[in-house]
């Protein structure tokens, strides 16, 4: 690291669609999402007024699995991660860039969706056991 560097991010905001889930080549999981940030303030008017933000996340590993096992459109998540701006060719030969949020961890916040149940299950059916 270079001194005097610092590349870090936290973001705390919504899924805007499910986790989209794939795999590399060498087996390794990579999910990536898109998420929205709020802002709100009052303008010159006293009018309240929004805009909101729209961030590219990627997984890697195990993260990428249980993101994508768990996590659901509208879901609120705290992210922390690093900035990346990748390049690439398309078709056309043009040069495109995107910049995306490297996620390092992630906690899911806010409460359970309905389909999910408070408790863990056991699917071991092992639940007459005396002990």
């Amino acid at each position: 690291m270079q001194k005097g560097s610092v590349n870090k991010v936290v973001l705390v905001g919504h899924l805007g669609a499910d986790p989209e889930s794939r795999f590399t080549p060498s087996g390794v999981a990579v999910t990536t999402f898109n998420m929205a940030t709020n802002e709100s303030w009052k303008n010159s008017e006293g009018e309240y007024e929004d805009k909101t933000e729209w961030h590219r996340i990627v997984l890697f590993g195990k993260a990428a699995e249980t993101a994508n096992e768990y996590m659901k459109k509208g879901q609120l998540v705290y992210i922390e991660g690093r900035i990346r701006t990748r390049s690439w060719e398309d078709k056309d030969g043009m040069k495109r860039y995107t910049t995306e949020v490297l996620g390092d961890r992630f906690t899911m916040l806010g409460r359970k969706n309905e389909n999910q149940s408070a408790a863990p299950t056991d699917a071991s059916g092992d639940d007459d056991l005396p002990f």
